[in-house]
């Protein structure tokens, strides 16, 4: 398997297969492949879980089904573009060391990479609306690779070390990172209506990667030039609307 992150500001995660290996993505992840290259559509990953691993998929954000793509006949390429300006990174997972992802972050992986329930808080009102702080847990055994939006930080967090985080801006974080949701009162933040302002609080010992643009703040920062109204916006919904707003706009 030869795996290539091409581009630039918008990347594009290229996978060359021999035949009879394999790689799994979340259903509608795909962006071109050679003729060669057999989909099918499984519950399972990592060659366990079935219905009851989708259904923990699911309460952590991710789909009900995967996708499955084999080389056959030969060497096959897939390839899946990022959704966003921002880059395409590899993750090594192990038994007994996972990665916790936000919710559109993973890209694809290995077949002995099993997502699952990771961790999911709801925000009252405001533009995350149904979506909130939803995470999903990267397991097993392999190479997992995510996408982040706009410019990406990583951190080394010794034992006992603590970074306050806005949780648009979380993306990636070793699951020996302890995290806490915590409110900040008497903050007014139109992003969560009148729930306050909350922060994620990423404790080491770790390496957790921040992302610039998450696609909620984006949205809230080009709605007022729409006509929009952040406080009615939810989740990915919200955010398709006002893109493709943008991208349907003549100047």
């Amino acid at each position: 398997m030869q795996a290539d992150v091409k581009g630039t500001t918008a990347p594009v995660l290229e996978v060359v297969l021999e035949p009879g290996e394999t790689v799994i993505s979340t259903h509608g992840e795909l962006s071109w492949m050679t003729p060669n290259m057999a989909m099918s559509q499984t519950t399972a990953a990592g060659g366990k879980g079935g219905v009851m691993g989708a259904l923990k998929r699911m309460a952590g954000g991710g789909g009900l089904f995967l996708t499955r793509y084999e080389a056959q006949g030969g060497q096959a390429t897939v390839a899946f573009a990022a959704k966003m300006p921002g880059r395409i990174f590899p993750v090594e997972i192990h038994q007994g060391a996972g990665f916790m992802v936000h919710r559109h972050g993973w890209l694809c992986g290995t077949a002995g990479i099993t997502p699952s329930v990771g961790f999911q808080q709801t925000f009252r009102g405001g533009l995350w609306g149904g979506d909130g702080f939803v995470l999903e847990r990267l397991e097993g055994e392999g190479t997992a690779w995510v996408e982040l939006s706009g410019e990406i930080f990583n951190y080394e967090l010794a034992p006992g070390q603590t970074l306050l985080a806005h949780p648009g801006h979380v993306g990636v974080f070793q699951d020996s990172v302890s995290f806490q949701i915590t409110r900040v009162p008497g903050i007014a933040n139109k992003l969560f209506g009148g729930d306050g302002f909350h922060l994620v609080a990423l404790t080491g010992p770790g390496t957790i990667w921040l992302q610039s643009m998450p696609l909620p703040i984006l949205a809230g920062a080009l709605a007022p030039y729409l006509g929009g109204d952040t406080t009615q916006m939810a989740g990915a919904g919200a955010v398709g609307g006002v893109i493709g707003s943008v991208l349907g706009r003549q100047v």
